[in-house]
């Protein structure tokens, strides 16, 4: 699964920043981020949470958060499946990239929040998405944080997203939460375990930047 690894490609003629995307979210320069990972697809874990929920029984629109939905590649895929969704990052780049989408037609089933992942409130949701963007919570806020998304999940409801193992590049530095595979387990103790896929490999790029990846790709249903 490539997500923030990926080389951007050439697009209509115009050679793109060749930067792979991990270099910007090391730095968190989201800005940087958001330009080279524009146009590519949602990622895998939102789409196998859908396909799942497309196999139970459903009367009304259902409703979900994208915590850290940056520029909107899985908020787009949500409002195309006929989902409301509230979008949340914590730069407003990426809001306002997703504002200028023209890969879907819902904005009246859109609503968008500017918050961090420390001090964000999330309402309640059948599905709480979050691609990528839990490992950049402080870990001195991330109990509070995982508690409010547990507690926002309708029974029922699914999770979505990943979290960086233990062994991951990142791990080192200060202002990012990784975990054991053991307490992944524990985090996710409120859910029935659908898909926990531990990803680790290396990647690096024509610079000769690299990065251990560490990566656990889930998808759980609230208990």
């Amino acid at each position: 699964m490539k997500d923030m690894s990926e080389f951007p490609q050439k697009t209509d003629g115009e050679t793109r920043d060749t930067t792979p995307a991990f270099v910007y979210a090391t730095r968190r320069d989201w800005a940087g981020y958001f330009e080279v990972t524009q146009g590519r697809p949602p990622r895998d874990t939102l789409l196998h949470a859908l396909e799942l929920f497309s196999q139970e029984a459903n009367d009304r629109t259902r409703f979900a958060v994208d915590l850290g939905c940056g520029e909107g590649r899985d908020t787009a895929e949500l409002l195309r499946q006929g989902w409301k969704v509230h979008a949340i990052d914590g730069h407003p780049d990426g809001l306002t990239r997703l504002m200028h989408r023209d890969d879907h037609d819902a904005m009246e089933r859109l609503t968008m929040q500017l918050a961090s992942l420390e001090r964000v409130e999330l309402p309640k949701c059948d599905l709480l998405n979050a691609s990528f963007s839990l490992p950049f919570c402080a870990p001195d806020h991330f109990e509070a944080m995982w508690g409010r998304i547990v507690d926002a999940i309708d029974v029922g409801g699914r999770f979505s997203g990943q979290l960086f193992g233990d062994r991951d590049s990142w791990a080192s530095i200060p202002d990012r939460s990784h975990f054991t595979r053991n307490q992944i387990e524990a985090l996710l103790a409120p859910f029935e375990i659908e898909l926990l896929k531990e990803e680790e490999r290396e990647g690096q790029d024509c610079s000769g930047v690299s990065k251990h990846w560490h990566v656990f790709h889930i998808v759980a249903r609230k208990k």
